[in-house]
């Protein structure tokens, strides 16, 4: 079976794998890519694991898109074999899988089924860690037909940490439906007042994102900006941390950890400013719906942050983990409404014109025909 690099996708029947289905970026993008195929002809199925939080299942509901579990905590080859198995049953004829463990599960059952095998790596380094798990990943890369980064500086990490030649690795840069919101009530929940102004920052609560370097550069940001606030739309293990923080650093009433929120759009347009703080990332979904928001950004030097963000043309880079560089540009972005203006409006033409979610499927729809057609 073929499919053109287009939309020309009726009857394709795609495996999407990965092995958590939390509101990570992967699981939004495997969300995205699966249901968006679906409405271009392809059959789909997610290969989702057995007793996990069934965030990505509840947001594949009712979009044709079958779901099928699998269980990691079986041995390697008894948990590939029933993928095999799967695969057959489904007649999948191609094979996407994201992040470690499901690119050495899938790139395995694909050689057993004879299936053409995909691999998305979003930027977690978990492989890097162990000679084992370095070595696993190159020979599942090396089964593979295809090897994807999210982003330059993860492919050339990959090339650098598994020993393959950096030309074998592709970059697809991931994509984001334009979905601004008609209206936010976010600043009538905190309770703000019109003279008050409000970051937003959005990512799980994790040391990664940097939540603990935004925290400070809050502090340090009320002496000339004493209307300000900060709120983080996220969950994680740094909850209870970030609030004795925030108490400890005397602006307990002014960060306002929102949790896990569904309403994205609707924070973003209640934001003056986006923050991503990250100390590490590929390319964060968080950014480029920020970018489609027209929010006025800055974000720390990351991954393909930088490239996205044009050099700066397009929002505020500042060096990762410095809280008095982050804080200085926030000061300048709140301090300068033409600035703030000026970045949203070049974020948001940016974002439209290179990351709108067509442009990932697309390319995505493309590999799929390569590998078919070579018979890969």
């Amino acid at each position: 079976m073929t499919v053109d690099a287009g939309t020309g996708l009726a009857g394709l029947r795609i495996a999407h794998l990965i092995e958590s289905d939390g509101p990570g970026g992967a699981e939004r993008v495997v969300a995205t890519l699966a249901t968006t195929l679906q409405t271009f002809g392809a059959q789909n199925v997610a290969f989702l694991p057995a007793g996990g939080e069934g965030w990505l299942e509840r947001q594949l509901e009712g979009s044709g898109v079958e779901v099928e579990h699998f269980r990691l905590e079986r041995p390697l080859s008894e948990c590939a074999r029933s993928i095999t198995a799967a695969f057959r049953r489904h007649h999948v004829d191609v094979a996407h899988s994201h992040e470690f463990s499901m690119a050495v599960y899938g790139a395995w059952a694909s050689w057993r089924a004879g299936v053409p095998h995909v691999v998305t790596m979003h930027g977690s380094r978990y492989y890097a860690g162990r000679f084992r798990r370095r070595l696993a990943l190159r020979i599942a890369l090396a089964l593979s037909g295809r090897t994807v980064a999210v982003s330059n500086s993860l492919a050339d990490n990959l090339s650098q940490d598994l020993w393959i030649p950096r030309g074998r690795i592709s970059m697809i840069s991931n994509g984001v439906r334009y979905a601004r919101a008609t209206s936010t009530t976010l600043r009538e929940e905190l309770r703000l007042t019109p003279k008050d102004r409000l970051l937003v920052s959005v990512g799980n609560l994790y040391p990664v994102k940097g939540h603990t370097h935004l925290v400070d550069a809050m502090r340090l940001l009320i002496a000339r900006h004493p209307t300000v606030h900060l709120a983080i739309s996220g969950r994680g293990e740094l909850a209870e941390a970030l609030t004795a923080q925030a108490r400890d650093n005397g602006i307990a009433d002014r960060v306002h950890l929102l949790g896990l929120r569904s309403d994205v759009a609707a924070i973003l347009a209640a934001a003056d400013v986006f923050v991503l703080p990250s100390l590490s990332e590929g390319l964060p979904l968080a950014l480029l719906e920020a970018m489609v928001a027209g929010c006025p950004i800055v974000a720390s030097e990351v991954g393909e942050v930088s490239a996205v963000l044009e050099q700066g043309a397009a929002g505020v880079l500042v060096p990762p983990g410095d809280t008095r560089a982050l804080a200085a540009a926030l000061d300048r972005v709140l301090g300068d409404v033409h600035l703030g203006r000026t970045l949203g409006e070049r974020a948001a033409c940016r974002a439209g014109a290179e990351y709108d979610v067509s442009h990932m499927v697309r390319q995505y729809a493309a590999a799929y025909n390569e590998l078919l057609r070579h018979g890969a």
